[in-house]
């Protein structure tokens, strides 16, 4: 089983136990004040290397103060850092996962106020600030900042290290000709555009005395008007590997481009792996493809059909770091999935804080959780509503060494979640899903289905805990004309349900995350769709990656979204509100959907004071909010439970 995937590959002077690649992420943690690495950052490397991965990547290995991507990523440009490098390269030696670290300069993306790069153009999306071009000394400092970087890695006993070529960071934007417009050798022809490159590989080269294997992320395209180009990396691509290259792994996207470097759960899987099949045609060194690959058999395939010599993942190995040892052996249900949704990666590091993971409340803590110790007495507990958050709570439980029972009222489990995967492009939030019901039956969790929580259930059980995870129902907001309107009146539930057919045409309340939704399962369907929406942002609460999708494809003549709306009244068949100061009336609707705040349900909690055991509140029935709270608070209360 997957025999591609686990076979040994030769790259330059190193072999890979298996054709699987972490790749380089910026987690924004485990670093001190001098961004030199700290223990968590190790202990999150030492997981995923005792998870079986063949090779992985320190992320944001800064080259240049000036350069830092974002603020708490660690630093390769002074010697004080060598030492804790060190310590997490023996660390992780044992394993066997040959280890490096990707140095890069975020030129204009850099967090810092001062920014410099190629010419002085700002960044198109995400960073905003002035830019200021660089120097011709200053290029020449930063090419000998990079080499200096490369040999405090070899001195730190990395395996091998990978320019960040990619996505639109410094050397990205001296090749990309809508980010360069010099006119002296760094600029203009394809050969001048990609001197700073070239320099860089030499000087490394030389200070390495060439025994450290230099591999490189670079974008098959960039996806921008005036961009790099696939054209671009078949042209470079065989003299990367005449400069002595070992690798070229291959991805797409710039910040502002159309597809985006980290992609959400509506991109299709594989996305960016034509690119790297394109390149390896061109090139007999190994070709990495990246790039919303997620299933083990999906990735031994294209190592089959040649396609690409390995795989390379990022979020899949956040969501589960035993992901390859799980995948040799053939338990693909055990693997913590990945669900595109990318709140708590990316999301939360361009938000400058900490990385962490919707699936997996473990990134970040994996040092603290170490010396965690088993209970000294084993618990019974109880927990009410088999959605995500009870059953996590019931399945972390169950690993601690307590005795769990769920109960859940209706005849399946999943709760909203379960109905919100059913909506276009959100399959994925079932994978989550699928993956808590194959746990709990294998780590043998009772689940009572049809039965709610009631005083006969808990003296029957007679638990220690109670865990009340039942959920939330939309709330019916009190607007001026809403009961009496002669629309239709449902709640996105019941439309996304099926259980209240609507109109052709419909005004829906709520440009929320689930507003923006239901109005998407609605135009999907040929609906003529008004979104308004009380705030002033749509899906705030989504992250903006997945959000970019999603606006998308609401992106149609059959859509329309209005926001920081008024509403004065709703009419027999339609609506008068304001937006933007100017009042509007729409008329000729069928239906109103609300879709705006939802309501915790807590109406087990009058059992409280009935039983000895302990109630606790958790996910949705605490506060509604989005999955990643729910998944962490599960998790936690299991962890706290003695």
């Amino acid at each position: 089983m997957l025999s591609n995937l686990f076979s040994p590959i030769r790259i330059g002077n190193m072999t890979s136990k298996n054709r699987l690649m972490m790749s380089a992420m910026s987690i924004n943690f485990g670093v001190d004040d001098n961004c030199c690495v700290t223990d968590q950052l190790i202990e999150y490397f030492v997981q995923r290397a005792k998870g079986g991965v063949g090779m992985m990547l320190v992320g944001g290995g800064s080259v240049h103060p000036g350069g830092q991507e974002l603020p708490d990523l660690p630093q390769m440009y002074t010697d004080d850092c060598i030492p804790a490098l060190k310590k997490m390269v023996q660390q992780i030696k044992p394993y066997g996962t040959l280890f490096g670290v990707q140095l890069m300069h975020g030129g204009r993306q850099s967090y810092l106020p001062q920014k410099v790069a190629p010419s002085p153009i700002p960044a198109p999306a995400v960073v905003k600030g002035e830019v200021r071009a660089l120097e011709i000394h200053e290029i020449k400092e930063l090419v000998a900042c990079f080499g200096d970087s490369a040999r405090r890695c070899r001195e730190a006993g990395f395996d091998f290290i990978e320019l960040h070529g990619a996505h639109g960071y410094l050397i990205n934007q001296f090749m990309a000709p809508n980010s360069n417009i010099r006119t002296d050798d760094y600029g203009g022809s394809f050969e001048n555009r990609t001197r700073f490159l070239f320099e860089i590989i030499a000087d490394i080269q030389a200070k390495t005395k060439k025994d450290l294997p230099i591999g490189i992320r670079i974008n098959g395209n960039d996806y921008i008007e005036n961009g790099w180009t696939l054209e671009d990396t078949v042209k470079l691509a065989p003299l990367l590997e005449s400069a002595g290259i070992v690798y070229l792994h291959v991805s797409g996207g710039v910040y502002g481009s159309t597809e985006l470097t980290i992609p959400s759960m509506y991109t299709p899987h594989g996305c960016f792996v034509h690119l790297a099949e394109e390149v390896k045609k061109h090139v007999t060194i190994p070709v990495i493809t990246v790039g919303r690959i997620k299933h083990p058999d999906h990735a031994d395939d294209i190592i089959k059909q040649g396609k690409a010599d390995m795989v390379a993942m990022g979020r899949s190995f956040l969501a589960d770091p035993f992901y390859p040892e799980k995948a040799k052996k053939g338990d693909f249900e055990q693997i913590r999935p990945c669900i595109g949704c990318c709140l708590g990666c990316i999301h939360a590091v361009l938000a400058k804080e900490p990385g962490s993971c919707v699936a997996n409340p473990d990134v970040g803590r994996e040092y603290k959780l170490k010396s965690e110790k088993p209970p000294e007495h084993s618990l019974k507990i109880l927990v009410a509503g088999a959605g995500p958050a009870g059953m996590a709570a019931a399945r972390q439980f169950a690993l601690q060494g307590h005795k769990p029972i769920v109960c859940e009222k209706k005849p399946e489990s999943g709760g909203l979640l379960a109905l919100a995967s059913t909506a276009p492009g959100r399959g994925e939030l079932n994978d989550i899903l699928e993956f808590f019901k194959q746990e709990l039956k294998r780590l043998a969790v009772e689940v009572r289905y049809n039965t709610e929580l009631s005083l006969d259930l808990i003296n029957e059980i007679n638990p220690d805990k109670v865990i009340l995870a039942t959920g939330s129902l939309p709330d019916m907001p009190v607007i001026k004309g809403l009961f009496q309107t002669k629309m239709d009146l449902a709640t996105n539930i019941d439309v996304i349900s099926g259980k209240e057919p609507v109109g052709n045409k419909v005004i829906v309340l709520g440009g929320g995350m689930t507003g923006l939704i239901t109005a998407d399962f609605l135009a999907d369907q040929g609906k003529q769709v008004v979104v308004l929406n009380r705030k002033k942002n749509f899906a705030e609460e989504m992250s903006s990656n997945d959000r970019y999708y999603l606006r998308e494809r609401l992106n149609k003549e059959t859509v329309s979204l209005y926001k920081n709306v008024s509403i004065k009244q709703f009419i027999d068949d339609g609506v008068v509100f304001k937006a933007n100061g100017e009042e509007i009336t729409l008329t000729g609707f069928d239906s109103v959907v609300i879709s705006e705040k939802q309501s915790a349900i807590r109406d087990a909690k009058e059992l409280e004071g009935k039983t000895t055991a302990l109630f606790h509140l958790i996910g949705d029935a605490k506060t509604p909010r989005h999955l990643m709270y729910c998944i962490s608070e599960a998790e936690e209360i299991a962890r706290s439970a003695y």
